[in-house]
């Protein structure tokens, strides 16, 4: 018998990618309490969690891990297509599954001005679809696959630091004008 809601129970709340503070928890941490609760193949599934989709289509066997896997590999469709159009370059066509809202969304986050806002509108998408597609019963394995995503989302956005972007780009830039000059 599995006992999601003990694995549950000890899951701490996420902040918000905006808080500054550390996350209560990492992602080694995260599959290490799985490892106390979960079967080898679900514990399988929570190491292979990523915020990269496989290209196919293949399934895991979990109905919330699938719809999110369409779903982030439709929007990174998307993106790429817009982003080849901006470019006059060709694109792979978009999945039958991509629907209008997602192509909007890429639309919307390629026209930004600033990457990291862009970055920002796409995390607050992301979030949104897996609360969307999060099922109604936290306590359940699709509960736990769902919170692993959103682990893995807020982590990547707590990476990004303004200041070490700004940094980083000064350093790439004076590289490219030392090079011309």
């Amino acid at each position: 018998m599995n006992h999601y809601y003990y694995l549950v129970s000890q899951l701490p709340a996420l902040p918000s990618s905006d808080d500054k503070a550390a996350l209560p928890i990492t992602e080694a941490s995260f599959k290490e309490l799985c490892a106390r609760f979960l079967t080898p193949h679900e514990q399988k599934t929570v190491a292979a969690l990523s915020l990269v989709p496989p290209r196919e289509a293949p399934t895991t066997g979990s109905v919330f891990l699938d719809a999110w896997y369409e779903a982030e590999r439709c929007l990174r469709f998307a993106l790429a297509q817009v982003r080849a159009q901006k470019l006059r370059k060709e694109a792979q066509p978009l999945p039958g599954a991509c629907t209008a809202d997602i192509q909007q969304v890429a639309r919307t986050a390629v026209g930004m001005d600033s990457p990291l806002q862009a970055e920002q509108y796409l995390f607050t998408f992301r979030m949104d679809t897996v609360h969307r597609l999060s099922p109604i019963d936290v306590f359940s394995i699709d509960g736990v696959y769902a919170y692993g995503i959103r682990l893995l989302l807020t982590a990547r956005m707590k990476q990004f630091d303004r200041e070490r972007g700004t940094a980083s780009y000064h350093t790439i830039y004076d590289s490219i004008l030392g090079e011309t000059i």
